[in-house]
Formats: C-alpha cells, structure tokens, sequence
C-alpha cells in the first residue's frame, strides 16, 4: 500500500499523432512492473480497436468503469472512487486530456490523476502533442483541425517523467496503411487529411521542440538552484544586443540568421541607462519588439550603469552560447582612455562566443569623451604634477627659442587641461605646481623662488584663479550630465513601463516587466490595511508575502499598496521610477477590482431583471397547466361521479398533457439558466441529420401532427444532443403556432455561405399566420413571445430562446425569415458534415 503521506509519480507517454504506440508502450510497462512485483491496475484503457494493444491488457487486473447516463445515452467513464478505494502501486490512465461526462466529480480526467496522486498511487497516462494548450492553435494551423479536449501544459511539465513516443511519419503512415491504426473505412481519409506526410512531420518537430523546452527548463532549476553560472553548452541560445538605435533592426535581423543555423534560441537584450551604448536619438523599441517577435525572439530589457558586465550577467543568467554585439564607433584615439564595450565584453566573456557585427552606424563616431575614461579621476591627480613637469623639460630644451611669455602661456594650456580632467582639487594642485616651476625655472632671477617682478605674482594668482573656475564649470557641467542622463534613463523606463499598460499587458503582466527589467526573482504587489498586507497579484517563485519577506519595498502613492521585490537590492535613483510604476500597478489592481465589482454589479442586475421577467411569464404559463391536471385529477378521485371509459380517457389526456407543457416549459428554463451560466459545452462530431430529426420530431409531435422530412444533406459537425433540443423547440413552435403541419428541410449550401464554408441548411417550416419583419428578430429574446396580448398557447416565452442559444454554441445561426404563401421558415446553418471527422483519436 502506498504511503499517503507522500505523492505519487506521474509518467506520461508523449506522442506527435495518434497510433505512435503510447499505450501500446504504457501497457509493456505496466506488464514488466507486474513482472517485477509491483502491484498495478487499469483504470482506463482505450485500444481504439487495435488488436496488439488490446493483447496487452490480458494478465493485468482491470477496474470496472462506471457507466454514466447522458442525453440517453450510456457513457463508460473512469471508476475514480473504486480505484481509490482499491489503492494498487501504480494505476494507467489513458487518453489524460479526456473530458468527463457530466455529473462525475471532476470535468477532466487530469484532474482524476491529481486525485490520485494525491492519494500517493503513482500514474502512467498519455497525451498527444495536439491536446497541448498551449499548441492548440498551432495544430490547428498545421492541420486545419481544432481539438476540442485540451490539457493545461503545466500539467504535463508537472510530470515527474515524459517519456516520448517517436516513430519517424512515412514509417506511422504505414502502420495507417496496414489498418493497425483505424478501421479500414478510415485509412484513406486520414492518410489525405489529418495523417499527410508534412503533417506529421511538423507535429514532431513541435513534439520534441516541447520536450527540449521542458528539459531546458529542468536545468535552469537545476542551475539557479545550485548557483551555477558558468555557461554550460547544453543547448545553443544566442542574445543580440540592441541599443535601440537605427542599426539595432540590422543586428536583430544578422543575430537570427546566426542563431536559425544551428536552431538555436534568440534573445534580445535592451540594456537600460541614461546614455545608452551609442547616440540614437529617440529610440523606437515598439519597432524592434515587433521586429523580434516576427523573427521569432524573445525581448528582454534590463536596468544595469556597467554595460558589459549587465549583457554577461545576463547571458549567463540565461545559459547563452553566443552573443551579438554591434562593432564599435569609438576611434583609434578613443579606444586609448576606454576600450568600449565589445573590447570588455570579449575580455571577460569566457566561455561564450562574441560575435562583432559590422553595420552602417559603426562610420558614425562619437565625440570624445574624457569625462568618462578610465583616466577621469585617478590619472588626474597624476597629471597634475607630471604635466607641468614634462612641460618644464620641453621648455628647458628648447629655451633659447621661447620668451617667458610663451612659457606662461603654455603652462595655461596645462592647468586648463588637467581643470577639464580631474576637477577643482587636482586644477589648483596643477596651477600650483606649474606656477612654482614657472617661477623656479623661467621667472628671473631664475633657480629661485625670489619674485623680482610684481607682474609674476599676478601671474601666478591669475593661473591659480583659471584654473578654479573651469574646474568648477567643468564640474557643474558634468553634475548637469549626470542629472540628464538619469533623467533620461526614468524617462526611457516609464516609457517602457508605461508602454505595457498601453499595450494592455494588465496588472501580472506589469509585474513581469518589473521584474524582467530590475532582474528579480519574484514581484508581488500588496495592498494594506488594519489587518495588515494583502497580495494583490504576484509573478515569479516564491514570491514576498508582506514587506518583511521582501528585499525592496516601494510604496504606491498614497500608502494603500506597495511594490514588493525579491531580489537584487534596487537603488535609491531607481526606487523614484518604482514609485511611478507602483502607482500605475496599484491604479491598474484598482481599475480591475472597480471592474469585478462592476462585472458583479451587472450581473446581478441582470439576474434581477431575468427573475422579474421569469415571475411574470410563469404566473400564468405554470398555473395553467397546473390548474388543468388538477382539476382533471380532483374529477377523477371524486366519489360523487362515476365518469365512463370515454371520459375517464379525456381526463387523463388532459393530465398527460398538462404534464407533458409542464416538463417542456421546465425543461426550457433549465437550458435557458444553463446558457445564461455559459456552462453548455458542445462535443462536435459528425452527425447523421436525419436520426435527430426523427428524434426532435418524437419529442415535439401534438396528437394528430403532421412532420415531413426532406433530406438533401445527410451529415453536419454539431453536437447531436445540443441540436435535438434545439430542433425540438423549432418543430414544437411551428407545430403551436402553423396550424399542426410542419415541413423539415436540409440542403447542402456552397462556401459562398456567410459562413464562408460549406455549411448544412436545416429549414423548419409552418404556414401559420407569420411574424413581422420587425419583429423577427425579437423572437429570440428571452421571456418575448409575438402577440402576447392576446395568447391562445400557454409558454414563458424561451423556445426559440433556447433554440438560438444551442444553435450558437454549436457554431451555427439561427434566424426567422417569411415563408413564402405564408407562414414562418426557421433557417439554421451548421458546419457541414460530408466528410468524416478527423483526429479525434488519441
């Protein structure tokens, strides 16, 4: 017996198309398990009918299904309280992305499984690659067929094992052929349709694209949990870099051919700071995220003031291979104070391969600029003093040449430049120096620091004074940059910030941004109040609960939420544009908390407005029959007269009748509340037209009714059940309403259709007294019934109600239009079923 204190296993076989051999595989497991002791049991297996598979099942204890009444028929479903009741080791679970008949505990057979487990009896299941959400639209795409049953993909991802199911297409298309995989009615179809050669293949590769995705997954856990940095070649991943300036597109464009040769991963990094990596003017990054997503890449943007050591912090961080950087625009002269941050990242790269792109841009160079060299502080202290002296044994040489004039001027030159380098302090120091020298070595009497001249001390005081004051422009001018560029900086990631609003990203996807750009682990935001903090929304692992748990706390203007992060500590100059993106993340949680009300609000008010109509429809629609089987049953039990076998048959008509308008009229507001709830789920498949036609027919004749059928078009894709009532509704409408006669239709319409497709037309027609033009349309309002002032027929009004509501979930319309020589036609259009369904099979 298992032990429930702990949770079972999951191993799901993954297959790319139906017949690869999932459960053929899952079952000689389950036999080399019992072989070895373990005690295993089938709780569903489907074999489609394939006799190897079914040979499997011999020798292995099966659980009795339970049988399920639905829309009158027996339905076989899964017998999860007898499993759980029987509690073997292992338990097989076919088909996972199986949904449930209703009335069972759970709607999917995926979360039976989770019951299980958590039961501590481990699982085998299978899945094909299409029932994937996640690919659901893609499949559809490839093949031109949507699966109806899907399953959740962190379900899946979940599994503590998926083993894949591969068999190469022309090899699957075979075993089709041979009829080990469909009945041979079948093979033909679904060799030209679902099972085609280009099919297959992309469902593969979609297969074991999700299954590296998967794996690649497990080891970034694996990585973050054990602190591993180093890149680890596993699968190739390429960042390119991007400014957004005008040559960002041509290195997008240049990353994903070096990445689509080796089928690598592209990544696009946007480094965030006050003067970027290169003069770009307004940088257009909507531009670029859409060029990235057309090329397939994820965009990243990340705040970081040290460039190369953000993109490799970064391409560590996503265990790159390969990076993408534009070449250099700084000069031969330039690269001597700063290497530039190609230079830097080749250096300190490692392991990962730096490609340096050429592009129009690179012939642009930049200014030169000494306020940010390596050489800014530092050297210039150095310089101070080197300067005026290398200046000193220039001006020995060549003496002879020079007046003293000349001299003091180029001792200027000196202390200008070294005031432009290194500041105030390192200027007055060169003005000092050079003024001693100056006097020392030119200033007569030399070899001295006698002053003989009045003038020299002038000199001296006006050099001392120079240098000062461009010291202190110069570092007025640089405290303005700085100011500039952080201003441009929270410009740059408000726009960013307040771009994903705009672009409807809603309040996770805001948190994700955040901490996408600041790198965190985890963003969560709260709101406060006397009970102390609520999460609000949050993104990330393990995300902080209150501000304690979190590493930075940004409250939203006014105090009632805060932004909490996990992660690296933010800086106080970034923690101003936090504020900015709290409040827009607490405006955004508001807005959707101020809609969920409104959303109720209306809800209610609606429900307020159908419960009013509903009293008064059914104050006379439900008394009415009621009084008539009462009366005709209080008759009845009367011992005071003896009625004969004539009317003792009318009196039980009346209350056969009388019951028969009850039933149709509950029946009609239980579906009418059932599409109201949104709860009506179809099961499309081909349908043959001309058995719910006789069953809808059976169910709305009056006595002595008359139903003609015309069949020109034999199937449709709908849901049998969903269409019988709806028919069933229209033929007993035209049977109250058209004098008792009532002629069905159907006819093949061409894909001219307003559908856009072939579509099946199903016509119920009566020559009654017809309904208006303008009034046409409001047939299909709840609780509206055409002439109600004077009413002959007892109903509330939801037939055609009901009617349209199945239509539309079934994919159809359903509209009134004029019977010509009068009357009413109900015209309904469905998808047509001339040809078989297709994948339906898992």
């Amino acid at each position: 017996m298992p032990d429930t204190e702990e949770r079972g296993q999951l191993e799901i076989f993954l297959g790319c198309a139906p017949g690869v051999g999932k459960t053929y595989e899952m079952l000689e497991q389950a036999r080399t398990l019992r072989d070895d002791g373990v005690d295993v049991v089938i709780g569903v297996v489907e074999t489609h009918g394939r006799t190897a598979t079914a040979a499997l099942i011999d020798g292995l204890e099966v659980v009795d299904r339970r049988a399920v009444e639905h829309r009158s028929t027996v339905l076989h479903e899964m017998d999860l309280e007898a499993i759980l009741a029987r509690r073997p080791a292992v338990v097989l679970v076919d088909e996972l992305a199986h949904s449930n008949a209703p009335g069972l505990r759970n709607a999917k057979r995926w979360e039976d499984i989770d019951v299980l487990l958590a039961a501590g009896i481990d699982v085998l299941s299978t899945v094909n690659i299409q029932h994937l959400e996640s690919l659901n639209d893609v499949v559809a795409q490839i093949t031109g067929i949507t699966q109806r049953e899907t399953v959740p993909d962190d379900v899946v991802r979940a599994a503590d094992q998926i083993e894949l199911v591969d068999i190469e297409p022309r090899a699957l298309r075979q075993r089709l052929e041979q009829g080990k995989v469909y009945a041979a009615g079948r093979i033909d179809d679904a060799l030209a349709n679902f099972f085609r050669q280009g099919n297959l293949t992309a469902l593969r590769e979609l297969a074991l694209l999700w299954l590296a995705d998967r794996v690649d997954d497990k080891l970034a856990a694996y990585r973050a949990a054990n602190a591993i940095t180093d890149t680890w070649e596993a699968r190739e991943r390429v960042v390119v870099a991007v400014t957004g300036g005008p040559e960002s597109s041509a290195l997008i464009r240049r990353a994903s051919r070096i990445a689509s040769r080796s089928s690598a991963e592209l990544l696009v990094l946007h480094v965030v700071r006050g003067d970027g990596l290169a003069d770009r003017g307004a940088a257009d990054l909507t531009a670029l995220r859409a060029l990235a997503t057309g090329v397939g890449a994820g965009v990243y943007s990340v705040v970081g003031d040290d460039v190369p050591q953000t993109l490799l912090e970064f391409a560590r961080a996503m265990n790159a291979t390969q990076l993408v950087l534009g070449t250099s625009r700084r000069s031969r002269w330039q690269r001597l104070f700063d290497e530039g941050v190609g230079a830097a990242v080749i250096r300190d790269s490692g392991r990962i391969d730096v490609h340096m792109v050429t592009h129009d841009r690179a012939a642009v160079r930049r200014r030169l600029d000494i306020r940010r060299t390596r050489f800014h502080r530092p050297g210039s202290w150095i310089l101070a003093v080197l300067l005026p002296l290398a200046l000193t044994g220039v001006l020995s040489v060549i003496d002879p040449l020079v007046g003293f004039s000349s001299q003091t001027a180029l001792f200027f030159v000196v202390v200008l430049a070294v005031a432009m380098l290194g500041g105030m302090v390192p200027a007055a120091l060169s003005a000092v120096t050079s003024g001693l020298l100056l006097n020392y070595f030119f200033a007569p009497p030399r070899f001295t620091f006698t002053i003989a001249e009045p003038d020299n001390v002038i000199t001296l005081i006006v050099m001392l004074i120079i240098a000062i004051a461009v010291a202190a422009l110069v570092d007025s001018a640089t405290v303005r940059r700085r100011q500039a560029q952080r201003a441009t900086r929270d410009a740059e990631l408000l726009t960013l910030f307040s771009g994903a609003v705009l672009d409807g990203a809603g309040v996770s996807g805001l948190l994700e941004r955040v901490r996408e750009t600041y790198q965190q682990t985890a963003v969560a935001v709260a709101r406060r109040d006397d009970r102390g903090a609520t999460v609000a929304a949050s993104v990330g692992e393990h995300p902080p609960a209150s501000g304690a748990a979190a590493d930075t706390v940004c409250p939203a203007t006014g105090g009632e939420y805060e932004l909490l992060l996990r992660g690296p500590a933010v800086g106080a100059a970034d923690q101003r544009v936090l504020a900015a993106v709290a409040s827009q993340v607490a405006a955004a949680v508001e807005r959707d908390r101020l809609e969920a009300e409104a959303a109720v609000a209306d809800e209610l008010a609606r429900t307020d407005e159908l419960r009013r109509a509903l009293l008064t429809a059914v104050s006379h629609d439900l008394r009415t029959p009621l009084a008539a089987a009462k009366a005709a049953a209080s008759s009845l039990r009367s011992p005071d007269v003896v009625f004969n076998d004539e009317d003792t048959a009318e009196l039980l008509a009346t209350v056969e009748e009388s019951v028969d308008q009850l039933s149709s009229l509950v029946g009609n507001l239980l579906d009418s509340s059932r599409l109201a709830a949104g709860v009506v789920r179809p099961e499309l498949t081909r349908t043959y037209l001309a058995e719910v036609i006789h069953r809808a027919g059976a169910a709305a004749a009056h006595g002595g009714a008359a139903i003609s059928v015309d069949l020109a078009c034999d199937w449709a894709r709908t849901d049998a059940g969903l269409l019988e009532r709806a028919l069933a509704n229209l033929i007993d409408n035209g049977l109250r309403h058209g004098g008792g006669a009532v002629a069905v239709r159907t006819d093949l319409v061409p894909s001219d259709a307003p559908t856009g497709k072939a579509c099946c037309r199903i016509r119920v027609i009566d020559h009654g007294p017809g309904i208006p033009a303008d009034e046409r349309a409001r047939v299909f309002v709840p609780f509206h019934q055409y002439g109600d002032r004077d009413r002959q027929t007892s109903g509330v009004g939801l037939g055609l109600s009901v009617a349209s509501g199945f239509v539309t979930a079934v994919g159809g319309t359903l509209t009134a239009e004029h019977t010509p020589g009068g009357g009413t036609t109900m015209t309904m259009l469905l998808p047509a079923g001339t040809e078989p369904v297709r994948g339906e099979d898992r």
